[in-house]
């Protein structure tokens, strides 16, 4: 498994500032290039610094999960993992070898930020990490985790795609009825317990969405992407694994390719020969493909109720995929002793440089909910400065008036 190692910039001993471990998506997109050159790391693809780096303020780690994702790799497709259990047992082995090799983080205060299908791999990895904790077999000091824009209940997603496309003008009352029947169609198959067929019918769904609206991208509703097409030499024994493959994975893979597998892989020089950046993604998001639309909730619930952790869900405003009514819609089902305290709570506004509104949120206890303004499935990309400033609310860092304008939250 390869990892990325951030320390802070911020003016203070790195150890008195948090380790953040940031999980990408797909399943089978890569932290070390996705989320580190085009989301929060320190640098674009170009090199150049990037504004609002999430390391300017954390430690953050990078992991390229599962295995057979970026540049993390298996000599036998039977060692993948098939489920997110697996993948969670995989990464608590690699945290036990990671504080062998730095011990000075098990003492540092540890969060898990984890975007799309990432945040299925962050519950349950938070589950595995505090019963190895409560059994001494890892020093860790989890303190919450973040759910960006995350597949928790990917039926909820798909059941409000028809109407938060009418409610935004990119369906009229037919598009809607279209959208309508084919998520529905996905959430028969999902209660009768058919989670391929389920998948399947989430691929068809997005080509019917694509057709209604000429094309919407769907991690950003305000841009037209024209369709997404593969590189990918992997052979898919299904033609919708494919297209998803392409939606899910491909089309960020693709921006960074030429990029991590040559200048960045010679700058490295730990890369064996046979492995490439990317390589085995795709047989990653095959093998994976059945637990597709498998729900997490019961997972968050068990967080919530047995533990003190921070539990943080955020969405961007323009994400389609993991949209804003659907998150809202299994937050609201949670069964918890805080929800009707949770939903009752004020909520209050995050302020920009500008003066305008970013984001709104709510807390009761150990729950938070971000509505992330402006913003699409990849929210650090598309609204930096409202990004960071989120994360210091969630790690306890105090504001910092980097602007006349800007007012203390």
């Amino acid at each position: 498994m390869f990892f990325w190692l951030y320390y802070t910039t911020a003016p203070v001993d790195y150890t008195k500032r948090p380790l953040v471990l940031w999980l990408q998506g797909g399943p089978g997109a890569s932290s070390t290039g996705i989320g580190n050159f085009l989301e929060i790391g320190p640098h674009d693809p170009t090199m150049k610094n990037r504004t609002n780096a999430w390391t300017e303020e954390v430690n953050v780690l990078f992991v390229d999960n599962p295995v057979g994702t970026g540049f993390s790799y298996v000599d036998d497709p039977k060692y993948l993992a098939a489920n997110i259990s697996v993948i969670a047992s995989d990464l608590l082995e690699f945290m036990k070898q990671f504080f062998l090799k730095v011990p000075e983080f098990e003492t540092v205060p540890f969060y898990i930020f984890a975007e799309a299908y990432g945040g299925k791999m962050a519950v349950r990895f938070a589950q595995t990490v505090l019963k190895a904790r409560s059994q001494n077999k890892v020093k860790c000091q989890l303190a919450g985790i973040a759910l960006g824009d995350s597949m928790i209940s990917p039926v909820e997603s798909v059941l409000s795609w028809g109407p938060y496309l009418y409610s935004t003008s990119l369906v009229d009352s037919v598009g809607l009825g279209k959208v309508n029947t084919a998520a529905n169609a996905v959430a028969a198959a999902v209660k009768a317990g058919h989670m391929e067929n389920a998948t399947k019918l989430w691929a068809e769904a997005e080509g019917v969405v694509e057709k209604v609206t000429n094309n919407v991208n769907f991690f950003n509703i305000l841009q037209f992407d024209g369709g997404i097409d593969s590189q990918s030499t992997h052979k898919f024994k299904h033609e919708y694994l494919k297209k998803l493959y392409d939606r899910h994975v491909a089309q960020f893979g693709h921006k960074l390719d030429k990029f991590m597998n040559g200048p960045i892989r010679d700058k490295l020089k730990v890369i064996p020969k046979n492995v490439t950046w990317g390589g085995q993604s795709a047989l990653v998001f095959e093998t994976l493909s059945k637990e597709f639309m498998e729900p997490v909730t019961k997972n968050v619930e068990v967080l919530l109720n047995t533990s003190s952790i921070q539990i943080v869900v955020y969405n961007g405003q323009l994400d389609l995929e993991v949209d804003i009514l659907g998150t809202v819609q299994w937050v609201g089902s949670l069964q918890w002793a805080g929800t009707k305290s949770w939903e009752a709570a004020a909520r209050k506004p995050t302020l920009l440089c500008s003066g305008y509104t970013g984001a709104f949120s709510k807390n009761f206890k150990n729950f938070s909910f971000y509505w992330i303004l402006n913003a699409g499935h990849m929210v650090p990309a598309d609204a930096s400065e409202i990004g960071i400033a989120m994360l210091r609310q969630i790690v306890g860092i105090k504001n910092k008036l980097r602007c006349k304008s800007f007012k203390k939250y």
